[in-house]
């Protein structure tokens, strides 16, 4: 049920993403999560790849309001493209190739294949990492992987 689930909240989110701002994307996923009840937040965050801490945010904003915002209650102003948190590897511009260094002597498998297989977990390579004097976390470096 919840592949399911999972799998229709996706399809809506791709459908109405190009016409949500940020803060519109935060009220709808906070709805959606709402309406499922236990475990909707991990459901809506695992379709749509926003946080949890996001979805929190827009059920905060939710329950600070008596209604569902109107459009006049809207702010006028939306972040900037190019606003909020700017990537890992543009603020730290040796950490993946830090990374790919911890990584290559211990890979496996067709060094053609996109796949490769290492012996070493995320934790280690941030602590490895830490170690070096870059501030990354294993969540971080999962993705980078």
């Amino acid at each position: 049920m919840d592949r399911i689930t999972e799998k229709t909240i996706r399809e809506k989110f791709v459908s109405l993403k190009p016409v949500l701002d940020e803060r519109s994307r935060r009220l709808w996923a906070a709805t959606e999560a709402k309406s499922l009840g236990h475990g909707g937040i991990s459901i809506v965050s695992r379709a749509t790849g926003l946080s949890r801490t996001t979805i929190h945010q827009g059920i905060k904003n939710l329950l600070g309001s008596k209604s569902f915002p109107s459009e006049s209650m809207k702010p006028k102003r939306i972040r900037l493209p190019g606003g909020g948190r700017k990537p890992i590897t543009e603020t730290d511009p040796t950490v993946l190739r830090n990374l790919e260094r911890l990584v290559e002597p211990l890979t496996r498998g067709d060094p053609e294949s996109p796949l490769r297989w290492t012996c070493k977990s995320v934790r280690q390579l941030a602590v490895a990492l830490q170690k070096q004097g870059h501030g990354i976390e294993r969540q971080k470096i999962a993705h980078l992987l």
